[in-house]
């Protein structure tokens, strides 16, 4: 098998591997006893990344999957227009969740090269409009993404990163995603799994699940927005 398809996964087959392992995952209770609860952990103390969230305005935007440019966008707007009715960018907390199938926004372009990921996961390259092999999202050309009566936004993680916006990605859906890819390259599970969350891009927390991170926002005050 050339490298081209050695990960080139079916949609079929990625999500019937994914649902094999969920099973797996969350009916065995042998499972459950050989994976302590250390082991979604990342960081000793994830909820102590939550107190960053200090603005006046405050909203969180849960991305279940790729969706357009809607997951950077939003946030962008959102600071935006609080910036128009008087409250700087600076004052606001916005948190935005890549759970699911959205993790590989996330993750380092070689990653998604590596591994196929817009293959995976049916996300096309806005340029090509082939299965991505980049993340689109991750230090994009400034006219890379330009909309009607805006002209060019600067949209790319990193643009709203400088912002102060705060990124996370769901671990379970790392765990769970990357064992399915594992098993469909007839890969050690672990050794994709660490390569993975080796491949996090700069600045996103880890963060033991998306749901988990959901309620933690809104326990700090988020709205929620769904993308």
């Amino acid at each position: 098998m050339n490298a081209q398809n050695k990960f080139a996964l079916h949609r079929r087959g990625f999500i019937g591997m994914l649902s094999a392992g969920a099973i797996t995952l969350f009916t065995s209770p042998l499972k459950s006893a050989v994976q302590p609860a250390a082991s979604w952990l990342e960081t000793e103390d994830p909820d102590s990344w939550f107190n960053k969230i200090q603005g006046k305005h405050r909203i969180v935007f849960d991305v279940t999957e790729p969706k357009d440019i809607f997951p950077f966008a939003w946030p962008a707007v959102f600071l935006v227009t609080n910036q128009s009715t008087g409250t700087d960018p600076k004052d606001c907390s916005v948190l935005v969740i890549l759970r699911h199938e959205s993790i590989p926004f996330a993750m380092q372009p070689d990653l998604w090269e590596k591994y196929h990921l817009g293959e995976a996961f049916k996300y096309n390259d806005p340029k090509t409009g082939q299965p991505s092999v980049r993340n689109p999202y991750w230090k994009p050309d400034p006219n890379d993404f330009v909309l009607p009566g805006l002209g060019a936004v600067p949209i790319g993680i990193n643009d709203l990163q400088q912002q102060g916006v705060m990124f996370c990605v769901c671990n379970m859906a790392i765990r769970v995603y990357s064992a399915a890819i594992a098993q469909g390259a007839n890969l050690d599970p672990e050794t994709v799994r660490q390569d993975f969350l080796n491949h996090v891009l700069p600045g996103i927390e880890v963060v033991p699940s998306g749901v988990w991170a959901v309620g933690r926002a809104q326990e700090h005050g988020c709205a929620y927005c769904r993308v």
